[in-house]
């Protein structure tokens, strides 16, 4: 059956391809200077297992055209396109959590997007390992595509609501043992004294910050003379503080300051390059652990100094302000309590 002119054209290709036949449309002509002559230029619809497939595309086509380069992205391209335009308009902790789950998605990456179904997002929600808040997140990042996808015509149908998280509530299948370090890995740890990154472990354990404020921590802020830092960026408003250094930890603070002269932050990386969290912990915290045989998180070092000022017998109202746990107070420690900052370097080396 001849097709009418200007309605396009399905054309078998060469070779063994899944789709071997490709939907087309005259799209105007150029001059190629080799042939010496006018050449048609093509605009691709699409391509097609069969031809009676590839017919029925180029009618849909023809009765409601779209557009092609929109229907061509990739999950990449959507992701690149809608960032492009929310990353200005967002905080940088959101920016982090988004850049994170993406990062879950990688099986979806080269995909083209309004080919997507329900189970290439359900596989990757199944298959990441993470735990439900990050389940969460990834989820509210295909919502955020999706409806900018729908909103610029790329996709006509949103998948991202039906996506199941709910059955993961109870489960966190990356869960550590959060708990405090035990005496003697402590001790294994020390034994280390002499790497320096060992060295960053023993300075979490004895200043109980979290390990984003530490390698935040910048040298403007460090205070060798007096032993003291300041906390002047933190999760919460109350973790703005001052954080003694411990007496037995202090030469590490002071080794890493002098390392690299030129770096602003206190911890850095072999190249005097700022830690982020993701490279600390899988470059080396992680890698350290293993070596020693301790299942333990960053975290894991906050938690164990609270244990060991309380263990130690130092006044709850000073752990709570050697750790910015503020929001634990009561509202006349809050107003009433203050301390010097040699109180505070007393209370941690009782550890």
């Amino acid at each position: 059956m001849k097709l009418p002119n200007g309605y396009g054209s399905v054309v078998k290709l060469s070779g063994k391809r899944r789709n071997p036949y490709i939907v087309r449309k005259t799209n105007g002509f150029r001059y190629d200077k080799e042939k010496d002559r006018q050449v048609q230029e093509f605009l691709v619809i699409g391509y097609a297992p069969t031809k009676a497939e590839g017919l029925q595309m180029l009618a849909d086509y023809n009765n409601n055209p779209f557009d092609t380069k929109a229907a061509k992205m990739t999950f990449t391209d959507v992701y690149e396109e809608w960032s492009d335009r929310k990353y200005p308009t967002v905080s940088a902790s959101n920016v982090n959590g988004y850049t994170a789950a993406y990062k879950t998605c990688g099986s979806l990456y080269n995909k083209v997007f309004k080919d997507l179904k329900l189970v290439d997002l359900q596989t990757v929600i199944d298959t990441c390992g993470k735990n439900f808040p990050t389940l969460k997140k990834i989820k509210v990042l295909f919502n955020q595509l999706y409806d900018f996808a729908i909103k610029n015509d790329i996709c006509n149908k949103d998948y991202s609501s039906f996506v199941d998280v709910v059955q993961y509530k109870d489960r966190n299948p990356n869960k550590y043992d959060r708990n405090k370090f035990e005496k003697k890995e402590i001790g294994r740890i020390w034994k280390q004294k002499e790497d320096k990154y060992y060295q960053i472990v023993l300075m979490l354990l004895y200043n109980g910050v979290r390990i984003s404020e530490f390698l935040d921590l910048k040298k403007e802020n460090v205070h060798l003379e007096e032993q003291y830092f300041d906390v002047v960026s933190s999760k919460t408003d109350n973790g703005i503080r001052k954080v003694p250094i411990a007496d037995k930890v202090l030469p590490f603070y002071k080794a890493w300051f002098a390392s690299c002269p030129d770096c602003k932050y206190l911890l850095h990386t072999e190249d005097g390059k700022h830690f982020l969290y993701r490279n600390y912990y899988d470059s080396y915290f992680f890698p350290l652990m293993e070596q020693l045989k301790i299942n333990r998180t960053p975290h894991c070092c906050r938690h164990t100094a609270i244990s060991m000022l309380a263990e130690a017998g130092v006044d709850q109202t000073i752990i709570k302000k050697i750790v910015g746990h503020s929001g634990a107070m009561t509202l006349t420690e809050k107003v009433y309590t203050h301390f010097d900052i040699n109180e505070l370097v007393d209370a941690i080396n009782k550890v």
